[in-house]
């Protein structure tokens, strides 16, 4: 385990320590795996009671990771644990970051995602050029479903321009 997993557990832990305080009722620390991939940060897993982490994010962005992504995710377990299924970002799980962990809500973060962003293929609405991921060109391909252009409606259309392949 590196240096960075461990203080990512170190805060976790200390998380799962203030939220015990807060709300004077024990929670156990969770599975915390770094198996994370694309472009997400984190995620929480709240029937398995795990948060996983995206390694190469939290290599970019330490400080910012440990102190925000992580409070972040074991919010979302905290709030499953107290109030069920509730929407992800809702009232409760704000509440959670606001008032336990003195954090701002934020529901997403600001990552460059530069280095984790996969290949991508352009398409053509009838007002712009929009890049769909792998698994979405897949399906569209597929016959698996079709992509509309949320501001003029129109469907998405394979574009034969030149394919990012970054």
């Amino acid at each position: 385990m590196t240096p960075l997993q461990q203080a990512s557990i170190a805060k976790a832990q200390q998380c799962i320590q203030q939220a015990s305080t807060f709300f004077n009722r024990p929670f156990s620390l969770p599975e915390i795996k770094f198996t994370q991939r694309g472009k997400i940060a984190g995620t929480a897993r709240l029937q398995g009671w795990e948060i996983r982490i995206n390694p190469i994010l939290l290599e970019e962005n330490q400080h910012t990771f440990i102190n925000e992504v992580i409070p972040h995710e074991i919010a979302h377990l905290i709030t499953f644990k107290l109030y069920g299924r509730v929407r992800p970002h809702g009232k409760e799980w704000q509440g959670v970051m606001n008032q336990v962990f003195n954090l701002p809500a934020r529901t997403t973060h600001s990552f460059s995602v530069d280095s984790v962003k996969g290949k991508t293929f352009p398409y053509r609405c009838k007002c712009s050029t929009h890049e769909l991921t792998v698994r979405r060109h897949n399906r569209v391909q597929k016959k698996q479903t079709q992509y509309v252009c949320k501001n003029c409606q129109s469907p998405l259309k394979l574009s034969r321009a030149k394919i990012n392949c970054s």
